[in-house]
């Protein structure tokens, strides 16, 4: 049988071992002879399940005792609202940078729940040339006391991605759907940290949400007791039934993660992997990526071909020759190739093959 390589966005592939160990276990987890899916939730052994999850995520992130490591329903979407409803109660304002589509999004949904007064933006995009870079301002002397300041350090859609810590006198929460655990990170920078898992965590329907104890203080808005972070910590994220399937798949993708050198690892194949990308790109005069080299996703690599009448020709030779799903968003066209934690290192290569050889036979 010959390799598949998934360069979706997300829901988006999953490393093959915790696939083939789920497959073996789909009938029978733990030995009950039924399905993890077919278990309560409040069962021990699917308690013993959620509790180590919540420590191997814990070693994999360096997370500090003073954090609250939730798992939650909604993926990112349902956390843009979380996030307002749990935190700007009395009027309280918040901040939010915009860098691309998702943090665009964010700030949609932020003004659905608020008055305008609540919600100030700062766009970081530049554009030099047709590129696109993130200029972040000083922030340290703002006056405006601001609940929180939000921000996407990685834009799925458009290919960018900040690296550059945020200084401000505010908590900052972050949405980390698409980067989580992609590289290190000192998680006690931020309030709170959440992600949907169906990038670099598991499948779609989980999200995961890491909270520090001083934000569970701020006044909150009346919401959804689902997405309350505080009955979540109250009732160990199991206010009512939770997804555990995915559950389950996240916990099996921390231990295959644990066993492959952590974060550390992950940070180093993932660099060489967009290296490998973005070079070949740069050194092509057929294909052409936008953004500035310092916001290039590490995640999420954006290109264009030289004429974009060869798109529906590229997308359909290079799912016969096994690299799939790499159309790009449709609001910015092109090609994206998402290389996750559990793309290796093979499909890239693989990819670059591809496109060297589509080059020469298409170059005009």
């Amino acid at each position: 049988m010959s390799t598949t390589y998934n360069f979706c966005a997300g829901p988006a592939m999953l490393p093959q071992a915790v696939m083939k160990k789920a497959q073996g276990e789909l009938l029978d987890w733990n030995g009950l002879g039924t399905s993890v899916m077919e278990i309560s939730h409040r069962s021990k052994e699917f308690i013993a399940l959620t509790d180590q999850a919540e420590t191997d995520l814990r070693e994999l992130m360096s997370i500090p005792e003073n954090y609250h490591v939730l798992f939650m329903h909604g993926g990112g979407r349902g956390q843009f609202s979380a996030v307002v409803n749990n935190f700007l109660g009395e009027n309280g304002k918040a901040l939010y940078l915009v860098s691309g589509s998702w943090s665009r999004s964010a700030v949609d949904e932020a003004i659905k729940l608020t008055s305008d007064a609540q919600i100030d933006t700062l766009d970081l995009l530049v554009n030099d040339n047709g590129i696109s870079a993130v200029s972040i301002p000083e922030l340290a002397g703002k006056a405006t006391d601001y609940r929180y300041l939000h921000y996407c350090p990685n834009e799925t859609v458009d290919g960018i991605e900040i690296v550059e810590e945020i200084n401000c006198p505010w908590p900052i929460v972050a949405d980390m759907s698409s980067n989580i655990m992609s590289r290190e990170i000192d998680v006690s920078k931020f309030g709170l940290i959440y992600a949907g898992a169906q990038k670099n965590i598991g499948p779609s329907g989980l999200s995961i949400v890491i909270v520090r104890d001083d934000m569970l203080k701020m006044p909150s808005l009346p919401q959804s007791s689902i997405m309350d972070y505080r009955l979540a910590v109250k009732h160990g994220s199991m206010y009512n039934t939770p997804p555990t399937f995915a559950w389950y798949l996240a916990a099996e993708v921390f231990k295959w993660l644990k066993v492959s050198g952590g974060v550390a690892a992950m940070a180093k194949t993932n660099a060489k992997k967009a290296e490998l990308l973005y070079d070949f790109i740069d050194g092509s005069d057929f294909y052409n990526n936008t953004v500035s080299a310092q916001n290039r996703s590490l995640m999420n690599v954006i290109f264009y071909l030289e004429n974009e009448d060869n798109n529906a020709d590229f997308l359909a030779e290079a799912s016969r020759a096994g690299l799939v799903a790499l159309k790009g968003h449709r609001s910015v066209g092109g090609m994206r190739a998402s290389i996750y934690n559990a793309m290796p290192i093979e499909g890239v290569e693989k990819l670059v093959e591809f496109m060297k050889g589509f080059a020469d036979k298409y170059q005009a």
